[in-house]
């Protein structure tokens, strides 16, 4: 039996969105030209996209340049942990039925900022593992005696 499939396991797309809808916490990745940026993001699940908020600065500036980003978000405890990456476009919410209808989510900054501008994240795939976390097998196959 392949040792793999015991503890690692690829998640379906519902699994994935059931685990993101059990967090808060984010990082997005945005790419502009040579450089890669990594943002911390409390973020709310709506419908099957991710709703942050954000300020002026680096992060919405270089969504405008390149809207092409990563989101991952991962969890663990003593015996199990998961990742998932969502890749997609990103786009700040314009219209005032959009800011509307994203001010009703469950959604406050976590610091003490203003932060009027809302993102939605569209999926354009994504991916999931789940592990079993336990000790390392012996690697060089050394036996008892």
């Amino acid at each position: 039996m392949d040792e793999m499939n015991e503890v690692v396991n690829r998640l379906g797309e519902q699994a994935c969105w059931d685990r993101l809808r059990t967090q808060q916490l984010g990082r997005l990745v945005t790419h502009v030209g040579e450089v890669l940026d990594v943002f911390p993001v409390n973020y709310v699940v709506d419908d099957e996209t991710i709703v942050f908020r954000t300020a002026e600065g680096s992060k919405l500036f270089e969504l405008t340049v390149n809207d092409e980003v990563l989101f991952e978000v991962d969890d663990h405890s003593g015996t199990d942990a998961w990742s998932v990456v969502v890749r997609g476009r990103a786009h700040r919410l314009a219209t005032s039925a959009e800011v509307q209808a994203a001010d009703g989510l469950p959604l406050r900054p976590w610091i003490p900022t203003l932060k009027y501008n809302y993102v939605r994240v569209e999926p354009t795939s994504m991916t999931g593992r789940a592990f079993v976390i336990g000790p390392e097998p012996d690697r060089y196959g050394v036996a008892d005696y």
